[in-house]
């Protein structure tokens, strides 16, 4: 189709990248470490890590990878937080010539199995902290080598008291048992008497196995090539552009990545594009820890905080959040969940800086469509596809719909995954026979090639034959002022088939069921309307903080049968 969103490109945002200039994610990351090794690469826990020392300790991990024989390919598990060792951990695997399998490190021990299995992991690097759950899922997996990391492990004599603190007053370190296991300084050290042998990789080479969250089924592993990563890294560098030129950098850039590095969006949008561009990247190993985030945030110049809608409610709700100093923020991209308009529209007023709400998958590298960066608000679409993407809207027949009209969202570019890690038949029902990755959500496109998302296609909720759109309800909810957080399912109905069940947080503790319920009629049509209203202290909620309405619908159901 005609790519109609182009004309909509701010200025200097070219049409198309050319991902061919790197032959390996590898060759981009090191580009970045010769340029800028006098500037500091992470901080985390008040501990920086220079470019030329996540260098020198990927270099000697990758060597010491090497030494353990593994054949070309081999897969290696890396189950972390965002601490220092992640990145160096990520980085030395490809260096090595190895696939990185990223993995939950809130995992249950069958979950972190099934993953491992069905990876092949030969090896895995893992914090202390989960490796109680590591423990429970060894004996039916392939690892044979793991690797132990503490916290402390890079901070010299503070790393002792972090150990001590961590272990054995704030005990958040279960005990375990891991035979023949080596822990990740002695890793190091032995990597640094050997020799590091750079592999010839090319851009067909796997990169990442990156598993899906599993809100849509069980979870599977997207095969992300090295030039799937290296064209979403200079697609998102590209569009950040503006931004950068919009307003004046004092010092280094600095961008917040309390996404977790295991899942694909803070993976490419924070940790890669943050080295692309020689910045520094804030590791926030718990974002959970509100209070402790937000006293992070006070401690520094931030230009950029990705975070998803969930975050960022969370942040604006907390006691002392507009004591932090947001008049250098350039940039905050929204992504991982739909952006609601109330959120949005408070953290502009709040910060100065407008969210700049995107789209993309676990198998699209993740980012497929985003906003303009130096957007100044909140316009409620998912923005425009990146340079080299073409977006189509289609209808259950693969046809093409007209501009304007609701379809599956599917997408072409250098960012698509390879396929489903050792499943053929997914991979050929996620990909069309020209080429185009079909997303399972719905949407449709402006005149001006702006993508607005309805809402995932198994998340429709079907009234009487009326489609409701979970979205569009949760969105009307959650801008009465008495609501905090919300989701909407359909729940099982004898009359009419389903009818929108509300599960909500409240802000206001004497919001009644009958007011809101008074409030959504005022908005949405009948039959759009929550028929029943649940009110709960809390939400099922992913890894990167998604509200996972597949859990609430398998709770329903659950009761529905009772």
């Amino acid at each position: 189709m005609e790519r109609i969103w182009l004309k909509s490109y701010p200025p200097g945002v070219p049409a198309d990248i050319d991902a061919s200039r790197y032959a390996s994610l590898v060759d981009l990351i090191e580009e970045s470490m010769t340029a800028f090794a006098g500037r500091t690469a992470f901080t985390c826990m008040g501990k920086s890590l220079s470019y030329r020392e996540y260098d020198e300790f990927s270099a000697a991990l990758a060597a010491y990878f090497q030494s353990l024989g593994l054949p070309r390919g081999a897969r290696i598990g890396v189950m972390m937080p965002n601490v220092l060792q992640h990145p160096i951990a990520s980085t030395a695997i490809l260096r090595a010539g190895y696939v990185v399998v990223n993995i939950n490190p809130l995992y249950t021990p069958r979950e972190l199995e099934v993953q491992l299995k069905d990876s092949g992991a030969d090896a895995i690097i893992v914090l202390e902290n989960f490796a109680h759950t590591l423990e429970k899922a060894l004996a039916v997996t392939p690892v044979r080598h793991i690797i132990v990391a503490t916290l402390g492990d890079l901070m010299g004599f503070k790393g002792k008291i972090v150990n001590f603190v961590v272990r054995l007053v704030k005990k958040l370190v279960p005990a375990f048992s891991l035979p023949g296991a080596v822990p990740f300084n002695e890793a190091l050290a032995r990597g640094r008497s050997l020799a590091f042998k750079k592999p010839a990789l090319a851009p067909d080479d796997i990169a990442f196995l990156q598993y899906t969250g599993g809100t849509t089924g069980i979870a599977k592993g997207a095969v992300l090539l090295h030039r799937n990563i290296v064209a979403n890294v200079l697609q998102n560098d590209a569009w950040l552009q503006p931004a950068l030129k919009k307003k004046h950098i004092e010092g280094q850039f600095l961008q917040v990545c309390a996404l977790p590095l295991y899942h694909i969006f803070a993976l490419s949008a924070c940790f890669l594009l943050t080295l692309r561009a020689g910045g520094a990247s804030l590791l926030i190993p718990n974002p959970r820890d509100i209070p402790g985030f937000i006293k992070e945030l006070k401690q520094y110049r931030i230009h950029s905080l990705p975070a998803v809608n969930t975050l960022y409610n969370a942040l604006l709700n907390a006691p002392g959040f507009d004591d932090i100093d947001f008049t250098h923020l350039i940039a905050c991209a929204g992504g991982g969940m739909a952006v609601q308009r109330t959120v949005a529209e408070e953290w502009k007023k709040r910060t100065g800086c407008a969210i700049a709400e995107g789209y993309g998958l676990s198998e699209t590298s993740p980012v497929l469509t985003c906003n303009p960066s130096d957007i100044d608000d909140f316009n409620g679409t998912v923005g425009l596809p990146l340079p080299s993407t073409t977006i189509s809207i289609r209808d259950d027949a693969d046809n093409e719909v007209p501009i304007g009209e609701r379809g599956e969202v599917c997408a072409n570019g250098p960012q698509i995954m390879q396929g489903y890690w050792n499943k053929p038949d997914e991979t050929a029902k996620a990909i069309s026979p020209d080429g185009f990755f079909r997303t399972g959500d719905i949407g449709m496109l402006s005149p001006e090639g702006y993508l607005r998302i309805v809402d995932r296609k198994k998340d429709m909720i079907l009234v009487s034959g009326f489609n409701v759109y979970p979205n569009e309800v949760e969105e009307v909810l959650a801008s009465h002022p008495g609501v905090r957080e919300c989701a909407v399912i359909g729940a099982p109905d004898g009359k009419s088939g389903e009818v929108v069940k509300a599960f909500v947080v409240r802000k206001d503790p004497h919001l009644t069921e009958q007011a809101l319920h008074a409030f959504a009629l005022d908005q949405l049509s009948h039959y759009k309307a929550p028929k029943r209203i649940e009110f709960r202290d809390e939400l099922p909620k992913s890894n990167v903080g998604k509200i996972l309405r597949r859990a609430l619908r398998d709770e329903e159901m659950a009761n529905t049968k009772r």
